[in-house]
């Protein structure tokens, strides 16, 4: 964790930590301390408790009574009933909005993928990681695609399935497992499916899609070296 003093408006906190959790700054299970963070942040510590135990509630941290907060561990199987959530919710938006989507919305579509596609998955600074830039575009393009189905239940459900699966993305992008799977060629065929309104096919790569990532950190070893002790 970057010891970095910044200082931040109070309503924002929430959202910092958040964004810090999904981006790894904590390994599984590690310790998040309070006050540290209000003095990085410049805020009080009753202001970061209140957003840890927001988070806590939202999945994207652990409290234990009398020890504190915690980076999320590593769970195959909430990871398996997550995977299997989103591929059967998103099987229903995916129709959705393939039958409701206009033009705008495949020339929206296909401007995001292009730019996707551009944006280099891993950078050279840091190689075994995923790149912040390449993430945010990949969330923007999963979200585009089911925008058109106009469920906000539905997409808010897919956002934070995406994101509760995006620690798992995160942790396990410097083993083999990731380094060898052709996600850019995953993206495209999802999209071919989306522009030929083929919506059993587009349900079925995102199932593909999604299941490789289950794979990859099943692959990685993750389950059994990422939890630290929470002392």
């Amino acid at each position: 964790m970057t010891s970095t003093k910044i200082r931040m408006n109070g309503g924002k906190t929430h959202e910092v930590i958040r964004a810090e959790i999904i981006s790894g700054q904590w390994v599984p299970g590690e310790r998040i301390q309070p006050a540290v963070l209000a003095e990085r942040y410049g805020v009080s510590t009753t202001r970061i408790r209140e957003a840890l135990t927001r988070l806590a509630g939202e999945g994207f941290a652990t409290m234990e009574p009398n020890k504190g907060f915690f980076a999320p561990v590593l769970s195959l199987e909430e990871l398996r009933d997550q995977t299997e959530l989103r591929c059967r919710a998103e099987e229903l938006g995916i129709e959705l909005a393939l039958a409701r989507g206009d033009l705008a919305w495949e020339s929206q579509l296909t401007a995001i993928h292009h730019q996707l596609s551009r944006t280099p998955r891993r950078g050279p600074h840091d190689p075994l990681h995923v790149a912040d830039d390449w993430e945010g575009v990949h969330q923007e393009f999963h979200r585009t695609l089911l925008e058109p189905c106009k469920v906000p239940a539905l997409l808010e459900l897919s956002r934070r399935l995406s994101d509760s699966t995006q620690l798992y993305r995160r942790w396990a992008a410097p083993t083999t497992a990731a380094s060898e799977r052709n996600v850019e060629a995953e993206h495209q065929a999802i999209l071919d499916a989306a522009l030929a309104r083929d919506a059993k096919l587009a349900a079925d790569l995102l199932r593909s899609h999604y299941e490789r990532t289950m794979d990859v950190v099943l692959r990685s070893g993750l389950a059994e070296t990422a939890t630290l002790p929470q002392v």
